[in-house]
């Protein structure tokens, strides 16, 4: 997965491949890609990563039965390839799903993880205020300023 396009690839159930494609790496691209192939999903399977969780939540949104793989896992499955490249990822991905060869990653839920993005943006924030108040101290002490804190 990159931050535009992603490789995917649709096996059958005896691991033929059906469908190759780059997508746009947006939750309503990847709907529309596996609603126009025409016939069911049983299974997606997404490594996880940075973009993972938001493409998790799209797709489970627009009803497709989605799992999140765990990364060291897969690289560990894929390691035997010889050529590393994005397809070549994708269908080995989706060999993994189909024979179930994986292991699932929880997904937080979307509410757990505007909650967490808002306490580290408030800990970067606050970090940075510190950072600020020692530095314009340490410039007035150059002065012999002293700033007092009440």
């Amino acid at each position: 997965m990159s931050l535009e396009l992603s490789s995917v690839c649709v096996v059958d159930a005896q691991g033929k491949v059906l469908k190759e494609a780059k997508v746009a790496i947006e939750p309503d691209a990847l709907v529309e890609f596996f609603e126009r192939l025409g016939f069911a999903i049983k299974r997606i399977g997404l490594e996880a990563g940075p973009l993972s969780q938001w493409l998790h939540a799209g797709l489970k949104g627009a009803g497709f039965e989605t799992v999140l793989l765990e990364t060291r896992h897969v690289k560990a499955a894929l390691a035997a390839m010889t050529v590393k490249t994005d397809r070549k990822d994708a269908c080995g991905i989706a060999q993994l799903i189909r024979m179930g060869w994986f292991r699932p990653v929880h997904a937080k839920s979307v509410d757990a993880q505007e909650v967490r993005a808002l306490l580290i943006a408030r800990k970067q924030l606050l970090g940075r205020l510190i950072d600020m108040e020692l530095s314009i101290r340490g410039i007035l002490r150059g002065f012999g300023l002293k700033v007092l804190v009440r």
